[in-house]
Parts: C-alpha cells; sequence; structure tokens
C-alpha cells in the first residue's frame, strides 16, 4: 500500500470593495492556475502566522486577521505518497506593504477579481466553496 502524508496548510483571503486578489501559480502538472495564497506551516509556526507570512510572500501585502474562515480538507497523490491535507483560511485585510510579491518564482501574476470572475477562473473545490463564502457576507 502507498505511503500517507498528513500536511498542514494555511492561507488568506483579502476581500475588499466586492472583490477578492487571486494569484495564478503552477500546480502539481505544471498547469497554471488561479487560486488564493496559502503555503504550508513552518515548524513551531502556528496556523495564523502561516497564512499571515504567505500571504505577504505571495502578494507583498503585509495584513492583519480579521476571522476564521473555513478549514479545507482534500487529499491527493504526489509521486506514489497519498497525502491527506488541510488547510486553514482566513479572511485578512490589508495593513502595509508594496502589493509586489516576494516569491516571483512561484506567483506568475496577481490580480483583483469580483467573486463572479474568480469563480470563471477558479478550478480548485476549496478555492470555489471559499468564494460561495463570501458571496453570504
Amino acid at each position: 500500500m502507498a505511503e500517507t502524508a498528513k500536511e498542514h496548510s494555511a492561507g488568506g483571503i483579502i476581500f475588499e470593495d466586492g472583490r477578492v486578489l487571486a494569484i495564478k501559480m503552477r500546480n502539481l502538472k505544471g498547469e497554471e492556475v488561479w487560486t488564493f495564497p496559502k503555503g504550508h506551516l513552518d515548524p513551531g509556526e502556528t496556523a495564523e502566522q502561516a497564512a499571515l507570512r504567505e500571504v505577504l510572500e505571495e502578494t507583498g501585502w503585509d495584513c492583519e486577521i480579521l476571522s476564521d474562515l473555513y478549514t479545507a480538507r482534500y487529499s491527493f497523490v504526489r509521486g506514489s505518497t497519498e497525502v491527506d491535507k488541510d488547510v486553514r483560511w482566513f479572511l485578512v485585510k490589508r495593513a502595509g506593504g508594496d502589493g509586489i510579491p516576494t516569491t516571483p518564482d512561484e506567483v506568475l501574476e496577481a490580480r483583483w477579481m469580483t467573486l463572479e470572475e474568480a469563480e470563471r477562473e477558479m478550478a480548485y473545490v476549496s478555492d470555489l466553496e471559499l468564494l460561495d463564502l463570501l458571496k453570504k457576507m
């Protein structure tokens, strides 16, 4: 049987004036996908700290957490390893920064989108679930 790994990540959603800040990255297959800033928790890091760090790295915006938003749970296969992953999402607001990602090798583009535009561009189930939650706010 294949090995199973557990991964914990966190991310932040910047939602202002009916628009979200989305980023374009490459997925494991090398395809370009629109998504939200997120990443793995570093050792000793809380989900809140990881979310704020990832948003800063991937968007260039220093943010503050407004609220806990959603926890996505899913599984996928990386190589021969099954990965069980959870991503804790936070609603955040900009508090500083310059909007220039510090990880240009990872982030191909960043763009403000209406919820409808984001829904058309995004494909990950968890991202679409987040958009549904934002529509109710």
